[in-house]
């Protein structure tokens, strides 16, 4: 069970990971502004899930107005929270994009593949073209692809994993290990590649970069909808601590 220092750690690594160019905070909030695609680096997110004054949802709206985007919250399908969903739906925004945070092991996730592998990963401590290559590679979504390169890039605390086959770069992953958290960020494979187990290898590197900085504690971030990401990541022992919505305004979709 997580409590509120661990909730708030969490949510502030987070924000160290997709790396938004500018944070604000309220009590009790911190608020990134980005213009990119990544739905963490641009939502207010509470840092508990106690109960919150709803008179701070039209604060963080205007002050995302005083920056010229729309505002959207990413915040916890937690019932300690109705007050501020019942305030969002009041103000025009609706709940999207089902998401799960995961916790695990990283000790427990570097089982995800026998010890042994002769599939080599890459980790290097800043982005190269192998890893880069994967985001913007066809079947992807270009410009989704190039921000989060440019977000995970400017992070000062993620570690870059690749795989590449004979045909080039084929998967991709970062790890990012900060306010006592090692989190899972960006994974992805090529199509061409998939069923390969390469999403197991790079998890199985990135672990292992935990547990060499002392750290055991995992989370990240899955739609609830990736069904093979939820498999894998059940396979590496992760369990939903809980869940929540983005909540966006639906004039503005």
């Amino acid at each position: 069970m997580l409590h509120d220092a661990d909730i708030e750690s969490l949510e502030r690594a987070t924000l160290d990971a997709v790396a938004p160019p500018s944070v604000e905070a309220l009590p009790g909030w911190l608020l990134p502004f980005d213009q990119s695609t990544i739905g963490r680096a641009k939502s207010a997110v509470p840092l508990s899930h106690a109960a919150q004054d709803i008179h701070v949802v039209q604060t963080i709206v205007d002050l995302y107005s005083a920056h010229q985007l729309p505002a959207a919250f990413r915040v916890a399908d937690v019932a300690s929270l109705s007050g501020i969903h019942q305030e969002l739906r009041r103000l025009g925004f609706t709940p999207q994009q089902p998401t799960l945070v995961q916790i695990g092991s990283a000790r427990q996730m570097l089982g995800v593949v026998a010890a042994h592998t002769n599939t080599p990963v890459t980790v290097t401590e800043h982005p190269t073209a192998q890893w880069s290559a994967v985001y913007t590679a066809p079947g992807f979504d270009a410009i989704d692809g190039a921000h989060r390169v440019q977000a995970l890039s400017r992070s000062a605390t993620v570690v870059f994993a690749s795989l590449a086959d004979p045909l080039g770069p084929v998967a991709a992953g970062t790890a990012s290990f900060s306010h006592g958290w090692a989190s899972v960020h960006g994974m992805r494979t090529l199509e061409r590649a998939r069923g390969r187990g390469l999403a197991g290898y790079a998890l199985a590197a990135l672990a292992q970069q935990a547990i060499a900085r002392g750290i055991d504690r995992l989370f990240l971030q899955v739609d609830e909808g990736n069904a093979p990401a939820l498999a894998l990541y059940q396979r590496a022992g992760f369990q939903t601590a809980w869940r929540y919505h983005y909540w966006r305004d639906s004039c503005t979709d």
